[in-house]
């Protein structure tokens, strides 16, 4: 299982926010560049960063951020928030970003996001963002009409290998994540599952690990020190 952890950017700070909410936030740090230092010291090989302005209103709020991250190498950077264009795509693989995440133009323009699929395969992924077992769009302030499991289906039937699913009740939370949601949506054949979501114990891990998660995602956790990064990845990491 690979281990992300998790860089959420709010006018170029390192945040955290509850279950979604941005005025419930949390800044844990000014510097995301040495945040990202501290993970690699750590043992980390992989980043998940998410533009949460970029998640709200589309623009490149936090694009230099992102920038200067991947220019310090030595991990492989998967970003969302905002990505909704074929050219903010390469505007991030150009960085050198090793996978860009879809989240709202993947629900509400479902043929672009097939077709991002087919012509850059590996370097796509969706999040699913839940609510209520619904799926989430515009920063998760809108609910859709379509159940997260069954989206992940229809992802997977137009090609789409991975997907970053989170419930969203549990996200910043620190109450463990909805374990039975991984178990179901490793019953998908061709799926990658990345969890996202209030994970907050090695056991959770463990059990997500064995079940046939591909990733995690660690956030809060971490920054509260409720989880040490070096330990997870010693123990979990392929």
């Amino acid at each position: 299982m690979q281990i992300f952890p998790a860089i959420d950017l709010r006018d170029g700070q390192v945040v955290r926010l509850y279950q979604g909410d941005y005025d419930k936030m949390t800044v844990y740090g000014q510097d995301p560049c040495a945040a990202a230092r501290d993970f690699i010291a750590a043992g980390a090989r992989y980043l998940h960063v998410v533009d949460l302005d970029g998640a709200k209103d589309g623009t490149l709020a936090n694009f230099e951020t992102i920038a200067a991250i991947a220019k310090q190498g030595g991990l492989y950077i998967e970003v969302g928030g905002g990505i909704r264009t074929e050219d903010r795509i390469r505007q991030y693989l150009d960085l050198g970003v090793g996978r860009c995440i879809l989240g709202t133009v993947a629900v509400k323009d479902f043929a672009f996001t097939a077709r991002m699929a087919e012509k850059y395969g590996d370097q796509i992924a969706v999040g699913v963002d839940a609510r209520d077992g619904y799926v989430a769009v515009n920063g998760w302030k809108e609910l859709s009409d379509e159940k997260g499991v069954d989206f992940c289906r229809r992802l997977v039937n137009a090609g789409v290998t991975t997907v970053i699913y989170t419930d969203i009740s549990r996200d910043g939370a620190e109450k463990g994540t909805n374990l039975d949601l991984y178990r179901e949506l490793a019953e998908i054949k061709g799926l990658r599952v990345t969890a996202s979501g209030g994970v907050s114990s090695l056991a959770e891990l463990e059990e997500l690990r064995r079940i046939g998660t591909h990733a995690a995602i660690l956030g809060k956790a971490l920054y509260t020190g409720r989880l040490d990064l070096k330990t997870v990845i010693q123990a979990v990491q392929d």
